[in-house]
């Protein structure tokens, strides 16, 4: 133990929940003779559709009832509407989503501020003919009566008086951003007769009866055309239903052409996406590998061989000197076998990275093996080092399903193979799935796997290795007087291109941590030759994804040392002064265990950077704050079931760390303007989110600094009360003092929900006096629209303090998209520090105000 371990706080008081502040702004609706005159068409116009169709199908599919997806577009939002539909014969519910960026208009606008932008939603209802009938009939009803209360359909009163628009999902829907064309051009270029395989994502049916029927009915469209069924996968808890399926060339041709085929018409299909496309990277760096120079650390030093920490990436090089006997590699589908051993690239860095660190720094390695499940291949057809990306025949999520179900669950006579898992690696995003405002349904199946196992999945945000442009023609930008202002040049033409680098799935997961890159490593000794180093400040990576996440959630979680990318110069380019990532196995960026070409070499380093190797790096700190915690808990409360809190605590104790720091006040400093001023810390979140973590504030104390551990389980209404002891020594004292706050759980998620977090936990300090405010990060509101809550407070005014003076931390919980139905653990790390340096003994003195209090056990 170190001489200042964490402490833990004792068992928390039970309190009355808080309550939350409502508000918002008014905004005009128009009349409801005004409404009807706008929508009447629109509502005519459906029911000439489904007729159509009705007579389209009578021939060749008698019996059938034809069904359409109905998009509501409404302002603002209408509370459980979907309970209003479900009363409907023939209505099914299929989900909703948000909605910014409406324009104003003469009949939609806020009333304080006329040419704001607007939110809402869009409601997407499945519908026959006899349910649409009397959705008709309703709307007939509000022309008469548009207060409706004696129909009983309130609900579609108030969606009837937002109601933007109403139409019909269309084949324009079902292709538009999902990547699949720009795929498929670049595949018929590159092997034109070669048939084209794609994911359909089907409108999840309530029952089984719908699902087998919308099932024969798209297996039947593909054989019409020469295609064929490969794999189908249901996952009822997240609402998903897909199909892998393949058709010859020449009609993946005709769709490219002409979308609008019975294919894609099939009301039963909700996306055509491409496949195998979560891949690892298809530039060819440049650059010859090292040798290993650093020190090999034997495993004998092993303290158990049973894994925490798995890693689903490419197969590594089980033989290189750095992993060799470190890695528990499962292979049940035998990829490997399309690996020969100087294709394992990415899996040989990531497991390097977990394992060693970045081989830069000369840290000693974890002292358990890691767990390493294959789920990428190699690209056969591409130029040395492969790229890797999920098969073609695999449906990524039916596989990583089945990959994760494997850890902890029988199948057959065979034991979970690796049930000690706490956190999983996912250093790989889907470059065509950027998220923009519906959760993938990977993201979803990460959220309901680590609430169902109790294990935390950490994401990388995705890179974006594309152009810069800047605008700015050559002569004028290489007249900027200095490297700071060109900088800021380049990181204003970041933030204008930020629709097309958000984050990738999953990154969007709301119980993992998503974590983006930092422009830094400790490489040494480098020549950056022709190419040019854009960032000489501390910033994010330009190839970094841009958040935010679900519901406007901080994503990424974190950023953190992810390699420098170096950049050259783009000849020509009419848009100004261009530069585009140069791609080099030599310094600078991490360095990282690599293959090599030669027979029996396996001592080879190569440097890369990335969000993956962030991630991967806080990963391996996962697995030391993992030994921490076992320590503290063995120590001062070993009677407590520490697995029943351990993931929370991890998510915490991995964001706790964080702050903006220089980074931040670089960041305002190139993008404040006179109209951002309450639009700032949202900004540079996108990029930053909490900022970048220091693991000494959460691997031990110091005299400064006291850290200090919560965690218990709350069911809907509950709230947990904390209480922490002030230190005497602050009294009336104007030394800068800092409070930092972090909450962190697991929640269940309800898919066809729009808020989709079933658990609404959030923390309140109070303690004004010490420290009034939160300091200049992230949004309060912000933070608490996610499963991590993380604040940081700060305060120089002198105050005067009193021997049983505390500070009080509530955590509370409610129900948000559905019921609770059972307690939500969570865990909680707070820390109270002053600068390093000052002498007050902060540590001491919480920690003897602290033991004495009652023993230390989870509430519930």
């Amino acid at each position: 133990m170190p001489e200042r371990p964490l402490i833990l706080f004792p068992t928390p008081e039970i309190a009355s929940r808080s309550g939350l502040g409502r508000g918002g702004s008014n905004f005009h609706k128009p009349s409801g003779t005004r409404q009807w005159d706008r929508l009447s068409p629109r509502f005519r116009e459906l029911q000439a559709q489904l007729d159509a169709r009705r007579l389209e199908i009578q021939q060749t599919a008698a019996g059938v009832d034809p069904e359409m997806v109905l998009v509501l577009e409404i302002i603002g939002s209408v509370e459980k509407f979907a309970n209003a539909v479900k009363r409907i014969d023939g209505f099914e519910w299929q989900g909703e989503f948000e909605v910014e960026g409406i324009l104003p208009d003469d009949d939609f606008y806020i009333e304080e501020k006329e040419t704001k932008e607007l939110k809402g939603r869009a409601y997407l209802v499945m519908t026959n003919q006899r349910a649409l009938e009397q959705m008709l009939s309703l709307w007939e009803r509000y022309k008469e009566n548009p207060d409706m209360k004696k129909f009983g359909y309130a609900k579609f009163r108030d969606v009837f008086l937002r109601l933007k628009d109403i139409r019909r999902w269309g084949t324009q829907d079902r292709i538009e951003e999902t990547g699949i064309i720009e795929v498929w051009t670049e595949e018929i270029e590159r092997e034109p007769d070669k048939p084209k395989k794609f994911e359909i994502e089907l409108w999840f049916r309530k029952t089984e009866i719908k699902r087998r029927q919308a099932f024969r009915e798209i297996k039947s469209l593909i054989e019409q055309i020469g295609g064929n069924s490969i794999q189908e996968s249901v996952i009822p808890e997240i609402e998903y239903h897909a199909l892998l399926a393949e058709i010859p060339a020449n009609e993946a041709e005709r769709l490219i052409e002409n979308p609008d085929i019975d294919l894609v018409k099939c009301e039963s299909v909700m996306f055509f996406r491409p496949v195998g496309q979560m891949i690892t990277g298809k530039e060819v760096p440049e650059g010859e590998l090292e040798e290993n120079t650093g020190d090999i650390y034997e495993p004998e030093g092993l303290i158990s061989n049973e894994p925490i920490i798995a890693i689903f990436d490419g197969m590594p090089m089980t033989n290189h000197r750095l992993l060799a006997d470190r890695v528990i590699v499962d292979d049940p589908d035998d990829f490997a076998s399309d690996y020969t051993v100087s294709d394992r690239n990415h899996g040989t860095a990531m497991s390097s990275l977990v394992i060693h660190g970045d081989l830069n720094d000369g840290e000693q390695p974890l002292n358990r093996p890691v767990y390493v499940r294959p789920v990428l291949k190699p690209i056969p057809w591409y130029a040395y080092p492969p790229p890797e990306q999920i098969p073609e025949d695999e449906l990524v999520v039916d596989l990583i399903h089945r990959s994760v179900r494997r850890l902890f669950e029988r199948e057959g006579d065979e034991e979970p193979v690796a049930p000690a898992i706490r956190v999983i690696n996912f250093s790989i995003g889907d470059p065509h799935r950027q998220f923009t405002r519906t959760m993938s349904p990977l993201a979803r199946l990460l959220d309901w796997l680590s609430k169902k196992y109790n294990v935390l999945f950490i994401i990388s945000t995705g890179n974006h290795r594309k152009q810069i442009s800047t605008g700015i023609p050559r002569a004028d930008f290489e007249a900027i007087p200095n490297d700071n202002l060109k900088e800021s040049a380049i990181v204003k033409a970041i933030y204008r291109d930020l629709r097309n680098r958000k984050i990738l799935s999953p990154a969007e997961s709301i119980n993992g941590i998503a974590v983006g890159a930092l422009h830094f490593d400790n490489a040494r000794g480098w020549n950056i030759g022709n190419s040019v180093n854009l960032f000489q400040s501390l910033l994010p990576s330009p190839s970094s994804g841009f958040g935010s996440g679900y519901r406007r959630a901080i994503k990424p979680d974190l950023i953190f040392a992810g390699g420098r990318l170096l950049h050259s110069e783009v000849i020509g380019q009419p848009q100004g002064m261009s530069f585009e990532p140069s791609y080099r196995r030599i310094a600078p960026g991490n360095k990282v265990a690599s293959p090599s070409r030669t027979a029996g070499d396996t001592n080879k380093v190569a440097f890369s950077c990335g969000t993956s190797n962030a991630t991967a790096l806080i990963t391996r700190k996962c697995g030391f704050c993992h030994d921490v915690l076992v320590d503290i808990f063995s120590e001062q409360a070993p009677d407590v079931d520490l697995n029943s809190y351990i993931v929370p605590l991890l998510k915490a104790m991995i964001t706790h760390g964080c702050s903006w720091g220089e980074i931040g006040e670089r960041l305002y400093e190139i993008l404040r303007t006179p109209n951002n001023g309450q639009s700032i810390r949202d900004i540079v979140s996108r990029w930053l989110g909490y900022g970048v973590p220091d693991y000494e504030k959460v691997m031990e104390c110091s005299q400064e600094r006291a850290t200090l551990l919560g965690f218990g389980e709350l069911n809907n209404g509950e709230a947990h009360l904390y209480r922490l002891p002030l230190p005497p020594s602050l009294s009336a004292s104007n030394e800068r003092r800092r409070l930092t706050t972090t909450l962190a759980w697991l929640s269940p998620v309800l898919s066809s929900n729009q808020r989709y977090r079933i658990a609404y936990l959030w923390s309140e300090v109070d303690g004004s006096s010490v420290t009034p405010r939160p300091y200049k990060e992230a949004d309060g509101h912000t933070v608490r629209r996610g499963t991590l809550q993380h604040e940081v407070f700060e305060s120089e005014t002198a105050v005067p303090i009193a021997e049983d003076d505390v500070l009080t931390i509530k955590v509370n919980c409610r129900e948000d998209a559905g019921k609770i139905l059972e307690p939500v653990k969570y865990g909680l790390v707070v820390s109270l520090e002053v600068a390093e340096g000052v002498g007050l003994p902060i540590y001491d003195e919480i920690r003897t105000r602290i033991a004495p209090a009652v023993e230390i056990r989870p509430i519930v």
